[in-house]
């Protein structure tokens, strides 16, 4: 690595980093340039840990000896900028101190994913980056194997996703699945039975599928307000609701992943097993 002080805040050298905070922009152009951002210094060590590869690093002077020992094997620029000059660049307080752009890498083959997979999540079109990196730390804290996403959910990779989830999506195995029904198809060929997340009359209770889960089980979450498109619905073989009180009809989508990861959860020896 090699040091150096930005001088000015609309240099290229840290172009990057420009602008972070419009959403449209980071989601679209991200994936286009090949890069993805991660914010703090514990959510940069987990990526660099996971294998993925940093191209520059912007940061507080004061964050550099903790990170000095797992950027040293790269040969990358690391900027030193103070408070102001990071605001300046971003757009927006860099309360974390520390930003690092990494080479995004190549997507999963779902069908590689699904092989060994007993516990599968499935996002669709999942909008709200928070939600996207909340629900990826319920699926690693509560043993899931994998996350599939639909081509139009929010990227996990994208800086706010990457720093609410604390950096599981490093560790979740991910990739973005097809449209409906090829979908169903892909999953059915790996013998999963498919429950969908959802109000309707004719949906089950959580503990009635919790009481007796199939081996292989992709749980369907989707939109914030819409739900899930009547495709995903057609296309699941359960519908499955979680039992509300005092009138409350659902949760949030990234807490009720929660809920039903914990209730569908498999035992901690096989979770063991699977390392």
């Amino acid at each position: 690595m090699h040091i150096e002080r930005v001088r000015d805040a609309a240099s290229d050298a840290v172009a990057d980093y420009a602008r972070l905070t419009d959403v449209a922009l980071r989601s679209v152009n991200e994936p286009e340039r090949g890069l993805y951002i991660a914010e703090s210094a514990k959510v940069i060590r987990r990526a660099i840990a996971a294998g993925h590869t940093p191209r520059s690093v912007l940061m507080e002077e004061k964050w550099f000896a903790a990170l000095e020992p797992v950027l040293a094997p790269f040969d990358i620029p690391v900027h030193l900028a103070d408070p102001d000059q990071l605001e300046a660049i971003t757009g927006y307080r860099v309360h974390r101190g520390a930003l690092a752009a990494f080479e995004r890498p190549a997507l999963a083959d779902p069908a590689e994913l699904l092989a060994h997979a007993r516990r599968v999540v499935v996002l669709e079109d999942i909008v709200d980056h928070t939600n996207v990196g909340a629900i990826f730390r319920s699926v690693a804290a509560l043993g899931a194997d994998a996350v599939l996403v639909s081509p139009r959910c929010a990227d996990p990779l994208y800086r706010r996703s990457v720093r609410v989830s604390m950096g599981t999506v490093f560790q979740v195995p991910w990739t973005r699945q097809p449209e409906w029904p090829e979908a169903a198809r892909m999953l059915h060929a790996h013998d999963f039975s498919i429950a969908a997340l959802a109000l309707a009359e004719e949906a089950v209770s959580l503990p009635v599928l919790a009481a007796d889960p199939p081996e292989r089980l992709a749980l369907v979450f989707g939109a914030e307000g819409d739900g899930l498109s009547r495709t995903a619905l057609a296309s699941a073989d359960t519908v499955v609701t979680i039992p509300m009180r005092l009138g409350v009809d659902s949760l949030n989508v990234a807490a009720a992943a929660a809920v039903v990861l914990y209730a569908v959860a498999l035992d901690e020896e096989a979770a063991d097993d699977r390392g």
